[in-house]
């Protein structure tokens, strides 16, 4: 459902990049660019993450005596992508034994914890490598070394005051770490691990007798666990899924991207980072949410077209599965969240800090796209609870919150001022996972509004790259906006805004609006998309509309030409 916001318009300071089209260096401009990108890989930041001495000569010796190494992933696509990276780089570069595992949300949770170790222990692995996992993971940690077991934590998230005590630690999120960028996801933490392996093994000669794999095969790998995981797109991290998206667009693509992207129905040819983020993710994350991550990691290893699209297949009927639970949920989430609302009362001025909502029929694995959902449209943090199981005492919560509040710090601040109340928990600025008591249900809901008393919630505010001349709405901008890409996290995609008359709306798909506007400054007549907004063609809307929107390119039986894809409708310009 597109919602009302506040417009804040990007300065329109004068652009110095005479290369590019005049809307682009606007663009760009406006996000601080001072010049057109340069996404080459030789220009990639070098591998100084603090732990890869110590990370890359146990993997070395792990090699050269063929010892076991098991690769231990996590249950979202960062950690599938992840996986399958490492996996694939390991067998390329001579490991004669690599396996891999990864956690059960349901039976394991998140990390490397005692109950996996304790399963992975009997195979008698040498070595494990955790990917986009493991900084909190201090029991689970201690259990394996205990057992004889060699542990390298990869990860990226942000570490808590204890550290495990791991054989070696690759994040570049610890504190004094030398690597320039904390941005990288876990995939990329693992590409970096990989670049500095490759080169030891380079150094030492073991290349003389075998091919030395190209790690730049895989960064379609990279591109979709970074964009998935929704970590700031940084101009190294832009560079790593740049390059992705070109090779996919080349055909130079993992059999088992390919498949989920053209199940999804996109064409390969035309791909961009939100096909990844939109298309892809969601059917490699639905059989975390719902089943086993294994199944995405195996599509993700998959060499044969075959296979990849049979796994392909059970990942989108996971997916489609996932969206009737969570259309299920979400209704009941907002029946809550409205009977909450109302008892604060009717001015927006009286909705409540911060909303926690929970149903015993839950499901564990989609409260966080509910928690979403909610918060997209209270624009409060929400934290959506499920049972860790079916009549269990513990809840486990999902967490978001919009760009006003950090939620993993809100978390930090309520487990210091309650010892105990929380039981586990960890995430980032807009999304974080925490598990407590049933029974301390009522007294987190009050904590949490204790610690956000006071903070200031105004009307949902969006930058807006401001209008667009009649000429400008065309295919050449929209595709000259989609080569400037990747956009994303911290790099956001253009978006415009601008008064249209409504020539036409009708409902399109299941609830999808479908309009034809005309701009009011003038220019030419254009189709536009608001999804999710299907109610709109029963209400009355404004005369004319003001709408922000994102020009995109509609490749239709044959047919290109310029679409809007409507986001917010508009119900202020803020002052300058």
């Amino acid at each position: 459902m597109i919602r009302s916001v506040v417009i804040r318009r990007r300065s329109a300071a004068l652009a110095r990049l005479t290369e590019c089209h005049p809307v682009v260096a606007r663009v760009l401009a406006a996000r601080g660019a001072d010049q057109s990108p340069d996404y080459r890989l030789s220009r990639l930041l070098p591998p100084t993450l603090g732990g890869l001495d110590r990370a890359t000569a146990l993997i070395e010796q792990a090699i050269r005596d063929q010892q076991r190494i098991v690769v231990v992933g996590d249950f979202d696509t960062d950690g599938a992508t992840g996986t399958a990276l490492a996996v694939r780089a390991l067998r390329a570069m001579g490991a004669g034994q690599v396996d891999w595992v990864v956690p059960d949300r349901f039976r394991h949770g998140y990390g490397l914890g005692e109950t996996l170790v304790e399963e992975i222990a009997p195979g008698h692995p040498d070595l494990l490598l955790t990917v986009d996992q493991g900084v909190s993971s201090i029991a689970g940690v201690a259990l394996a070394r205990s057992k004889g077991i060699r542990v390298i934590v990869t990860d990226h998230h942000l570490p808590g005051e204890r550290l495990p005590d791991a054989d070696a630690i690759v994040n570049p999120n610890l504190s004094g770490d030398p690597f320039p960028s904390g941005a990288l996801a876990g995939v990329g933490v693992m590409f970096y691990t990989l670049m500095a392996l490759r080169a030891r093994l380079r150094d030492s000669g073991w290349f003389q007798s075998r091919p030395e794999p190209r790690l730049d095969a895989w960064l379609d790998l990279v591109a979709l666990g970074t964009v998935a995981d929704l970590v700031p797109l940084d101009e190294n991290n832009r560079r790593l899924v740049h390059q992705g998206l070109v090779r996919i667009r080349a055909g130079r693509v993992n059999p088992g991207i390919a498949a989920l992207l053209e199940l999804a129905g996109r064409n390969l040819r035309f791909i961009e980072a939100s096909d990844l983020g939109f298309a892809a993710a969601p059917r490699l994350n639905a059989a975390g949410r719902l089943d086993d991550m294994g199944i995405g990691i195996r599509c993700l290893l998959a060499d044969s077209e075959e296979a990849a699209w049979s796994y392909a297949r059970q990942l989108d009927q996971l997916n489609s599965e996932r969206q009737a639970i969570q259309a299920d949920m979400q209704e009941s989430a907002e029946l809550q969240a409205d009977a909450l609302a109302r008892s604060f009362g009717d001015s927006a001025d009286a909705i409540p800090d911060a909303l926690c909502v929970f149903e015993e029929t839950w499901h564990q694995g989609v409260v966080g796209l509910v928690a979403g959902r909610l918060m997209e449209r209270f624009q409060r943090p929400v934290i959506a609870f499920a049972p860790a199981e079916a009549g269990g005492e513990d809840l486990k919560g999902s967490a978001r919150s919009p760009a006003s509040v950090h939620m993993r710090d809100l978390l930090v601040e309520i487990d210091v001022a309650h010892p105990g109340l929380i039981d586990r928990f960890g995430g980032h600025a807009r999304a974080a996972g925490l598990s407590l008591p049933r029974a301390r249900l009522d007294d987190f809901r009050a904590a949490l509004a204790n610690r956000l008393s006071g903070v200031r919630f105004g009307p949902e505010e969006v930058d807006s790259d401001g209008p667009l001349s009649g000429a400008e709405f065309s295919v050449d901008v929209a595709e000259a906006l989609a080569a400037a890409g990747p956009w994303g996290m911290s790099w956001p995609e253009p978006l415009f805004d601008g008064q249209f008359e409504v020539l036409d709306r009708r409902i399109v798909g299941v609830a999808h609006m479908k309009m034809r506007l005309r701009p009011i400054q003038g220019g030419p007549v254009l189709d536009a998309i608001a999804f999710r907004a299907g109610p709109l063609c029963h209400q009355e809307l404004p005369d004319p509309l003001h709408l922000t929107f994102r020009l995109e390119v509609n490749r239709f039986r044959g047919q290109v030409q310029a679409q809007l894809n409507v986001q917010h409708l508009v119900s202020a310009v803020a002052a300058p």
